[in-house]
């Protein structure tokens, strides 16, 4: 399945599409801008890093009163703009708000806007707590995003952000293993990787698909997700950093059907 064919599986074309979870955020927003031949703003709701230069993009960094004019200034002359507040914290930026996030794009007319809109502290699996995800209102689509790293792998503070979250929503033990079953609790769960999203279209990513071992267990959770839940139809496994992204897909082709994958 060609790259290019990234933006359409992930419904990631226009409107506001938000990245949440954890395992790779940043790095399926920054492919997807890569990918996007339109007007294109990338920001965040929470904190993050310094956007990577080979991205290409103009960056602007501002206090909340004046990023409206600064960005319609950047936008009358920038295919691709990024934007954040300024912060006292040393090596990231202050999150924008999602209601002024709403406002810059609907203000400045972009194609889409790409938001990080969940912080994990670069863990590989996380639930939300209280006020978690910041998503806009009527956000388009929603990314959770989870790595097939965290399969198998024990529950500790190592791997997850929120761990106690964690075990309520899935059934896991802090020190045990977490199975395919309970990353499909957590993909499936409102109170896991679906909350707040609302009406928006849903495409999950099981991210770091990068080898066999790693497939069968994306497959195995993705497939058992799909059991738990209609509120979205496919899961995407992927491997973001890879030359070609997208590892496959399991579908559910019948509501009363098993999922298959292609």
């Amino acid at each position: 399945m060609a790259d290019t064919n990234l933006l359409d599986l992930l419904q990631a074309r226009s409107g506001l599409v938000c990245a949440i979870g954890a395992g790779g955020k940043k790095t399926t927003l920054y492919r997807l801008l890569t990918l996007h031949p339109g007007r294109v703003a990338l920001t965040s709701t929470v904190f993050i890093p310094p956007f990577p230069k080979q991205l290409q993009v103009a960056v602007i960094r501002e206090r909340p009163e004046k990023l409206l004019p600064a960005l319609r200034e950047a936008a009358a002359t920038q295919r691709c703009v990024a934007y954040t507040l300024l912060s006292s914290k040393r090596g990231r930026f202050e999150g924008v708000s999602a209601a002024q996030v709403r406002e810059i794009h609907n203000q400045l007319g972009f194609d889409v806007t790409f938001i990080k809109a969940d912080g994990a502290r670069a863990r590989l699996i996380k639930a939300p707590a209280e006020g978690e995800p910041e998503l806009p209102e009527d956000a388009t689509t929603i990314l959770p995003i989870v790595s097939a790293r965290a399969i198998n792998a024990p529950l500790s503070e190592r791997i997850a952000h929120r761990v106690e979250q964690i075990e309520r929503v899935t059934g896991a033990r802090a020190g045990d293993p977490l199975t395919p079953t309970h990353i499909a609790r957590l993909l499936a769960s409102e109170e896991g990787l679906l909350k707040g999203v609302g009406g928006a279209k849903v495409v999950p990513v099981i991210n770091m698909v990068e080898d066999t071992e790693h497939k069968a267990l994306a497959h195995d959770a993705a497939q058992r997700a799909l059991q738990l839940t209609t509120r979205f139809e496919y899961i995407v496994l992927a491997c973001m950093r890879a030359a070609n992204p997208i590892v496959g897909v399991v579908r559910r082709t019948d509501p009363s059907a098993s999922p298959e994958t292609t």
